[in-house]
């Protein structure tokens, strides 16, 4: 269907939505994709494992818990990519295959992803991690939200390595994979939309990377359990969605002059430096208990508390400058037009296939803010009012 959604709503609308899907579902037992994965995985834990690193203590937990975490995730993800090239380079791999299975891979990964979950359900119930743990009453709903805060299975933080390891990582190893299909199809040439549309992304998932350990004090890490939403999400969406883009271009990318993809590597580079900036002025402002320098002076602030599951009074700093002026969730709107560009070098070419990562990412950002601007008022009070007040806006000045 080349990426146009209406082909495949008349597809649905003609025969039928359990049917189509049937019909174009892919094998998931495939033994040479379970190889794929399975190689991937167990390469992923070993580097999580035994890649060397500093130790990292994230914020504390609702439930009292500090995380430590071991900070390896650059030092992962250059191995990781540096593996691939070898390989690719010494004729023992050829990437292009990822591309010819993805169908399968993601097939695959369902199975896996639901039994995963469904063992992370069991393990909440009868061998919990820590105290930030406990039932919902409804077995769906824990299926669905997840039993623990942060489970480790053998000694390996799982949200780590669904989240990051497996989920982020494809995400570099999957659209390098589709730039090799392209030069595939071009008689050794990489078409010079795809050429933006994946430096762009590797900027992006190298910051990632960077900041990883940023990424544990998130609201993904500290308050989204592991169960179905988070784990199902990185090990099936994030691989299918996040690459969706860059999968099409590799079949399908239009001849664009110099000059547009210029333009628009440029403003996806500054995109992804304005996020990756005003992420790092909040983790640096966090890590230094508000003592430092953010755009050439002492950041304002409010010291808020709160109380703890157990009953402890906390204190935490909410910051009050630098681009966290301008809006509570300001990071979302850079990060938001980044992935548009990763879809730009498609042009029109297709209804929707190409934008459709920036469209579902603008409704999960969204939903996001409002969810952690209610968590947030829930857990500071009066002090989260006195910071709306402040900062009135929630992502966007003047219109959101």
């Amino acid at each position: 269907m080349n990426g146009n959604f209406l082909e495949f709503a008349k597809l649905c609308i003609n025969n039928g939505l359990l049917s189509t899907i049937y019909n174009v579902w892919p094998n998931p037992w495939d033994p040479i994709v379970w190889k794929m994965i399975g190689s991937f995985m167990i390469f992923e834990l070993f580097l999580q494992r035994c890649m060397p690193g500093k130790e990292f203590k994230a914020t504390i937990t609702a439930g009292g818990n500090v995380p430590v975490y071991k900070a390896n995730g650059m030092a992962s993800y250059v191995t990781t990519i540096l593996t691939l090239l070898v390989l690719t380079y010494m004729d023992i791999i050829r990437p292009a295959l990822v591309y010819d299975k993805m169908g399968e891979i993601i097939s695959s990964m369902n199975v896996f992803a639901l039994s995963f979950c469904t063992m992370l359900l069991i393990k909440g119930h009868v061998a919990p991690t820590n105290s930030d743990s406990g039932s919902n009453g409804n077995i769906v709903i824990d299926f669905y939200w997840g039993m623990e805060l942060m489970p480790r299975i053998f000694g390996f933080d799982v949200k780590m390595f669904t989240n990051c390891r497996s989920g982020m990582m494809f995400w570099a190893v999957g659209i390098i994979c589709f730039a090799h299909k392209n030069m595939e199809l071009n008689d050794g040439v990489l078409n010079i939309g795809m050429a933006v549309n994946v430096t762009l992304q590797l900027i992006y998932i190298t910051k990632f990377f960077y900041w990883e350990m940023g990424y544990m004090c998130s609201m993904d890490i500290q308050h989204d359990r592991a169960g179905y939403y988070i784990c199902w999400g990185c090990l099936v969406w994030v691989p299918s969605v996040y690459t969706s883009h860059s999968f099409y271009l590799a079949g399908h990318a239009p001849e664009i002059s110099p000059l547009t993809a210029a333009a628009i590597f440029v403003f996806g580079v500054a995109m992804v430096w304005i996020n990756y900036d005003s992420d790092n002025q909040r983790y640096v402002f966090r890590q230094s208990g508000g003592e430092c320098i953010i755009w050439g002076r002492k950041p304002n602030k409010i010291i808020a508390e709160y109380t703890t599951a157990n009953g402890e009074i906390k204190k935490s700093l909410l910051l009050l400058d630098g681009w966290w002026k301008i809006s509570r969730h300001f990071h979302y709107m850079p990060e938001i037009l980044a992935s548009l560009c990763w879809g730009l070098p498609a042009l029109n070419t297709a209804v929707v296939g190409p934008y459709f990562y920036t469209f579902y990412l603008t409704i999960l950002l969204v939903d996001r803010a409002f969810r952690d601007d209610d968590r947030c008022r829930r857990k500071y009070g009066k002090y989260w009012d006195k910071y709306c007040a402040e900062v009135p806006n929630l992502i966007v000045p003047y219109v959101l």
